[in-house]
């Protein structure tokens, strides 16, 4: 179910007392994992699934786009070449998890004909922030240029979850991409840079400034900006926060506030064929 965006307000956002934090209240702010008790068996539950389905779905797996080695890219194509392809940025705070353990989700849109696109990229402490930005759009680059080869060549529509909605929001501008999807997503940095996270990102000033979707001028196509209803306080008044951005530059794109759902039951409206998620995919090529 999708709530009326207003119908539950804007949550408090712990940020608005940031300094009068204790450093575990600043850590708890963004740790998903605690927030969501089980949250390691729906996490286990679904490295499990990806983990068959990427050994039974028709696709081309591990194709590189660039010379790190995390840049590879896993696709599943349509039976149509120039079917519409979803290409889907895993989350884990630029730091952990891998394109592997996402292949669950390609089920849902390719139900509906689509091809899906499962870029990788490479992870902090290893490289800095901005070298994982640059990568996303080298792996869409790479698509362009190579998909048609693997029987993918429709309109690209970049989607991301956690991390990986940031890297798609900023990634949202380059040529290929029809519209985007953004789901839970981190789109301001400077209060990353106060947690446990930043000990592997290492976040600077000018990374702050020059990475935080909302300090940034708005990218006038389609964005599509979703958060569960039990996410969060600091992800959800992101995403709320990124909406009104672009709704006061009349940027196209609604806000879809998925009710009951946390930061990892959320990927079900994208796993599912019937999903929510997966119906707004399908709308942003109207």
């Amino acid at each position: 179910m999708i709530e009326n965006a207003h119908s539950r307000g804007r949550p408090v956002d712990p940020r608005s007392a940031w300094s009068g934090l204790s450093q575990a209240e600043r850590d708890a702010a963004y740790d998903n994992n605690a927030a969501v008790k089980n949250s390691t068996a729906l996490i286990a539950e679904r490295n499990e699934a990806s983990g068959r389905l990427r050994s039974t779905l028709k696709s081309h797996l591990d194709l590189a786009y660039g010379q790190r080695p995390n840049n590879k890219i896993d696709l599943y194509p349509a039976g149509r070449p120039e079917a519409p392809c979803l290409v889907f940025l895993h989350g884990g705070y630029w730091q952990r998890n891998s394109r592997e353990l996402f292949a669950m989700l390609v089920e849902g849109i390719a139900a509906h004909g689509w091809s899906v696109a499962i870029p990788g990229y490479s992870l902090a402490p290893e490289v800095s922030l901005t070298d994982i930005v640059a990568e996303v759009p080298r792996a869409l680059d790479w698509l362009a240029a190579n998909g048609a080869s693997y029987g993918v060549a429709g309109p690209v529509v970049l989607s991301g979850w956690s991390a990986g909605a940031h890297l798609a929001a900023m990634a949202l501008n380059h040529p290929s991409v029809h519209a985007g999807l953004a789901i839970s997503g981190v789109y301001e940095l400077a209060p990353i840079r106060d947690t446990g996270l930043n000990n592997a990102l290492k976040l600077t000033d000018e990374e702050i400034a020059a990475l935080s979707p909302l300090r940034l001028p708005v990218t006038p196509k389609r964005l599509d900006i979703a958060y569960g209803s039990n996410e969060l306080p600091a992800l959800v008044c992101d995403s709320i926060n990124l909406h009104d951005k672009r709704t006061a530059a009349k940027a196209p794109g609604k806000l879809i506030p998925v009710d009951g759902a946390d930061h990892f039951t959320i990927l079900e409206a994208l796993r599912r064929p019937e999903g929510v998620l997966v119906d707004a995919v399908r709308r942003l090529l109207d």
